[in-house]
């Protein structure tokens, strides 16, 4: 479990000489980052785990105001919208999966997703994936979308591939993971969104992204 973490040092000091943190603070007011880039005056780990780590940064905005942040730094995911359209173009079939998040306390339906390995090439590291939790290929890959989940604290980006021309195999998931999939027309999926039983924020993202620009392929 990370330490808890001690008040800056700048504000251990002022308060021993009689000076709030405010106080501190505006006697020395920073000078304006570059436009649109923070100035990072300094950064440490204060928790790791295979998963991700925990940053103590203290930065200057780029409005000019010095904080401090507590940020999860992560190598990003990939997530697979696979869709296999060769019975129906209007509505398509949706590979979703379900499994328990102890993070939710529930069991959820998602798409297949995974985190990518320091280094890796998206698009290869969302084929891994892919087959890995499924079983399945795709001959058609693109980027479709992506996006940050929670950017207040999470450093993680999700990068969204759109897979079509499956090919169905066998899943070789990882030893913790206890997944079950299955196909399920995109209307069928749009339904369970409707009913609230899609709680997860990136199949939510992603299949209502895909489910709009379909209609509007409908009606050119």
């Amino acid at each position: 479990m990370p330490k808890t973490l001690k008040a800056p040092k700048a504000a251990r000091s002022g308060a021993a000489k009689g000076k709030t943190a405010e106080t501190t603070a505006k006697t020395k007011t920073p000078k304006p980052a570059a436009k649109g880039v923070a100035r990072l005056v300094s950064s440490k780990v204060v928790f790791e785990c295979p998963l991700f780590k925990v940053r103590d940064d203290k930065l200057v905005e780029p409005s000019g105001k010095r904080v401090e942040r507590h940020v999860i730094r992560h190598n990003g995911s990939v997530v697979i919208l696979a869709v296999d359209n060769t019975k129906s173009k209007k509505d398509p079939w949706i590979v979703i999966e379900r499994q328990y998040r102890h993070a939710a306390n529930q069991y959820l339906w998602e798409l297949p997703a995974g985190k990518l390995d320091e280094g890796e090439d998206a698009m290869a590291g969302a084929q891994r994936e892919l087959e890995e939790e499924t079983g399945y290929r795709a001959k058609k890959w693109r980027p479709l979308v992506e996006y940050y989940a929670s950017p207040g604290f999470l450093g993680e980006s999700m990068l969204v591939f759109l897979a079509e021309g499956l090919i169905a195999g066998d899943a070789h998931p990882e030893d913790d993971e206890q997944i079950e999939f299955r196909l399920v027309r995109l209307s069928d999926v749009i339904q369970m969104i409707d009913k609230g039983k899609i709680l997860d924020g990136k199949t939510l993202t992603s299949v209502l992204l895909y489910a709009r620009q379909l209609a509007k392929r409908k009606k050119k």
